[in-house]
């Protein structure tokens, strides 16, 4: 599998459960961990080969940390290698967020809870603000770039577009112009780029039986809850929906969760506006990717609408948000993996990718804008203009504490860039002060 030294199931066991105890603070961070763990301590893995790692699972869906850690198990010890680091990359952050789940669903209302989530929702605002600013850095460098963002923004936005029609628009844009560019400049100087760009990895022998026992992994549960009788539809629709959720995940957990949030709340109802804001602070205090709050929705949408004990439909809402959200990570990884030096020379597909990239920026943009609404205002309306549906929030509804922590948050974040925990204490403890002040 590699030349480097291969360690022991055990000696995986201990770091990369370490790793899943201490990834807090968002892919960076996290990536940063691992990169001190696997090559600067240990040397199981040398800077090239752990960069191309990083580099395919950024190209991936879904969080690109959970897949790094899971491709660099693969590097190590094969598919079982893969499948214990991921689960231990997940499985401590999914437990905490169970817990804090349970706890926002039956004390949520009381005021030393409520205060601390009060805080924690206006210091989300400048989290999502800071991502942004990221994101726009590094996925803006060109004319067609800031045009997908824009679009993307007024798409989601005012037009109210689905977000996986968005991704695939904005990905079919990227490889269009990309074999426009390709075509105009073929001639003498480089007659086989074309050809040889365009071929794809193969789907015979081993990523074939890869893909079909993953896929059926993936989507033999899928089809048991939707054809199943006794099976309540809330747990069919979530199915179905965290499947999609992963599908389309490119730019990480603040990209789809304005599609979440547009689903569980407006359209499933398993969520109130509120909701969304409490399980995304939550989610940023608990080890692991921050897609975890899809278990925040899960939970809740099982408490609420199986027509269990809450306890019991939540934990299993919370689970199958986990499988859903996770099975096809592994499936991205293990198919892919052996492929990873020819996915990386497909220069329509890179494109295509930059382009859902880019446009991303304008859902994250949504997202900061549907955000600051609901931590800010405490009515917030809608008009109609034509196709465009615009918010209009009460002004007499502001809520000048939330602003004054939100304003404070993002000083720290982005000025003083203060570690995150740190932020979000002083929020909590601002938030707490409010309630119990009134």
């Amino acid at each position: 599998m590699s030349s480097f030294s291969s360690p022991s199931f055990r000696e995986m066991l201990r770091v990369f459960g370490r790793i899943g105890l201490l990834s807090f603070g968002g892919p960076a961070g996290q990536i940063a961990l691992m990169h001190r763990e696997l090559v600067e301590q240990r040397g199981w893995l040398d800077e090239p080969r752990f960069l191309h790692a990083l580099n395919f699972c950024m190209l991936l869906p879904g969080p690109e940390a959970m897949q790094l850690a899971t491709y660099s198990g693969w590097l190590l010890r094969g598919v079982r290698g893969g499948l214990l680091a991921g689960l231990l990359f997940i499985l401590p952050g999914f437990a905490v967020i169970m817990a804090l789940s349970a706890v926002y669903f039956h004390y949520g209302e009381m005021p030393l809870v409520a205060g601390v989530l009060f805080g924690l929702k206006a210091a989300v605002l400048a989290i999502v603000v800071e991502a942004l600013i990221k994101v726009s850095k590094r996925a803006l460098k060109s004319r067609l770039a800031y045009g997908l963002a824009l679009a993307a923004f007024v798409a989601i936005a005012f037009l109210k577009l689905p977000f996986p029609l968005i991704v695939l628009g904005a990905g079919l844009i990227g490889i269009l112009t990309s074999l426009a560019r390709r075509f105009g400049q073929r001639s003498e100087a480089d007659p086989a780029a074309a050809p040889a760009a365009a071929q794809l990895p193969g789907l015979a022998g081993p990523t074939l039986r890869t893909v079909l026992v993953w896929g059926a992994i993936w989507l033999g549960p899928l089809a048991a809850l939707l054809f199943l009788r006794g099976i309540p539809d809330a747990f069919s629709a979530m199915a179905v929906f965290f499947s999609k959720a992963a599908i389309v995940t490119f730019g990480g957990a603040y990209a789809v969760l304005a599609y979440v949030g547009q689903q569980a709340v407006e359209v499933h109802g398993w969520l109130r506006p509120g909701d969304m804001l409490a399980g995304l602070g939550l989610a940023e205090t608990t080890p692991g990717p921050l897609i975890l709050v899809l278990v925040f929705v899960g939970f809740l949408g099982g408490a609420r609408e199986a027509g269990l004990d809450p306890l019991a439909g939540g934990l299993f809402g919370g689970s199958l948000a986990l499988f859903f959200t996770f099975a096809p990570c592994f499936l991205w990884i293990f198919a892919g993996a052996p492929h990873i030096e020819r996915l990386r020379s497909v220069r329509w597909l890179s494109a295509g990718l930059s382009a859902i990239t880019a446009a991303v920026v304008g859902v994250i943009a949504n997202l900061a804008v549907w955000f600051a609404l609901h931590v800010l205002f405490a009515d917030v309306g809608e008009a109609a203009f034509g196709p465009f549906i615009l918010p209009v929030p009460d002004l007499a509804s502001l809520n000048a504490a939330a602003l004054a922590i939100a304003f404070a948050a993002g000083v720290g974040l982005l000025r003083f860039h203060v570690n995150l925990f740190m932020v979000l204490g002083a929020a909590t403890l601002a938030g707490v002060a409010v309630v119990l002040l009134g």
